[in-house]
């Protein structure tokens, strides 16, 4: 067990009373983060260095700066299309083959799987092209980001081109788990269909686009108030920021997709060609939007400039959230977290019930501590032996652990995943997290009972 046993768990526990009771996400991550520093300290004494240093840990992670410059990236290219009017030709051109709610959702739901090489890529791009047509449509920006959320991390470990899957795979051979062809990608073909969190949450989604689920709690509420009034924002929100950001937009007649698609197709190739990789796709899309905004004058050279220096402003507030997350997620392994949660949680992963026991244990990791791929480089290594050791299909284990990592993604108020697209739909990540929660509970309760058969089963 770890040293702090119990207490490990204060700063998780104290970022999630304080944003849902606040609604205000940084104030609870810097409570958070307080909490952790505390502890660690072991009194006052020391507290603000202990504090500060989390901090300097976290802007000194290479993931962390390697997601600040995606970040960067991302906001000036979404500042050039709204700038440009690139959005908003695209929304008019889409509005001709698009005119129901239903259609509008199917939509971003399709462009999440066409999108399926990042969730990162897919967070952002997805609600920052399907959003104008939804706000059209009185769909509130909660239920947006919710389809947009809840299929970009499922797709991610159901399609093995993903970044995702080249990690898990890697994973899986390094610890020794391989398929028919002597590979860990092999072995992980084999546990896509064991993945049942992607599964069901992908079919969770459709069920409640075509209404055979129905809206619950924060959609519900802001589904009526959007109908009766038009405001598709969550209740609270500053709209005047909203649209400043979104007032130099300008008409054109004859609106065509090409502005828009071209830039998004270039990231897209561009990710695919070098590996997945994401911050090149995403400078390409950044390089090819300026040429053919200056080319086509839809911005002069000015205003090119301008739009690339607001885009970074714009991510302002996702970047401060994103370094206090891998400062808290810092404090949480100087805590010990992970391994007082496998402590206490070993003794219940037994014969068949192994693989509901891992998915519920990964899904309560992810969920608390915003590590994602993290979680998997820790926990498979106790997975598959245990699995072997017990006469259970590693495979399946290991679809258990995929499986939580991908309830994580879709639900922890401080993941990349949630902070990306709640920033790429204008909405405060707790509004996500408190919108999806429902849904991804269905998903994780359906995942969990077809973990138990399946053991017994496999």
């Amino acid at each position: 067990m770890g040293d702090y046993g119990l207490i490990s768990v204060l700063p998780v526990l104290t970022i999630l009373v304080v944003a849902v009771t606040t609604r205000r996400t940084l104030f609870a991550m810097v409570c958070g983060l307080s909490m952790g520093a505390l502890i660690l300290a072991g009194g006052l004494t020391g507290f603000m260095g202990m504090w500060f240093n989390y901090l300097y840990v976290s802007m000194t992670n290479e993931t962390l700066q390697w997601l600040v410059l995606v970040i960067v990236m991302f906001g000036m290219l979404i500042m050039l299309f709204e700038r440009s009017g690139a959005v908003t030709d695209f929304g008019r051109w889409a509005g001709k083959f698009i005119k129901t709610k239903k259609q509008a959702l199917m939509g971003t739901f399709l462009l999440g799987v066409i999108i399926f090489l990042d969730d990162y890529l897919n967070n952002l791009a997805v609600g920052t092209t399907m959003k104008g047509i939804t706000d059209k449509l009185k769909i509130p920006r909660t239920q947006l980001a919710y389809v947009v959320n809840s299929v970009a991390a499922p797709v991610c470990i159901l399609i093995p081109l993903s970044s995702w899957a080249v990690y898990f795979g890697a994973l899986l051979e390094n610890e020794g788990v391989v398929g028919a062809n002597g590979t860990g990608m092999g072995a992980y073909i084999s546990a896509i269909p064991l993945t049942f969190y992607g599964w069901l949450a992908i079919a969770v989604v459709l069920l409640q686009i075509f209404g055979i689920i129905p809206k619950f709690g924060t959609i519900k509420k802001d589904t009526l108030r959007a109908e009766a009034t038009g405001d598709v924002f969550p209740e609270g929100t500053d709209l005047s920021l909203i649209h400043a950001a979104e007032g130099h937009e300008e008409e054109h007649n004859n609106a065509k997709p090409i502005a828009f698609l071209i830039p998004l197709a270039v990231m897209i190739a561009v990710t695919l060609l070098t590996g997945i990789d994401v911050l090149m796709g995403a400078v390409s899309g950044v390089v090819i939007a300026v040429l053919l905004y200056a080319l086509t004058k839809r911005l002069s050279i000015r205003e090119l400039l301008t739009s690339c220096f607001d885009g970074v402003i714009s991510m302002g507030f996702v970047l401060i959230l994103s370094v206090l997350a891998f400062a808290v997620q810092a404090a949480n392994t100087d805590l010990m977290l992970a391994e007082y949660v496998i402590h206490i949680t070993v003794p219940i992963m037994k014969g068949a019930f192994l693989p509901a026991a891992v998915f519920l244990v990964c899904a309560v990791y992810a969920y608390t501590t915003g590590c994602f791929w993290d979680l998997a480089a820790i926990i498979l290594p106790i997975v598959v032996p245990l699995a072997v050791a017990m006469g259970v299909d590693p495979i399946l284990a290991s679809a258990a652990v995929f499986s939580g990592a991908a309830f994580g993604s879709n639900t922890c108020l401080y993941g990349d995943g949630v902070i990306l697209c709640s920033q790429g739909c204008q909405i405060k990540a707790v509004e996500l997290m408190v919108a999806t929660l429902p849904y991804a509970l269905i998903a994780g309760g359906g995942s969990f009972i077809l973990y138990i058969i399946a053991g017994f089963i496999m």
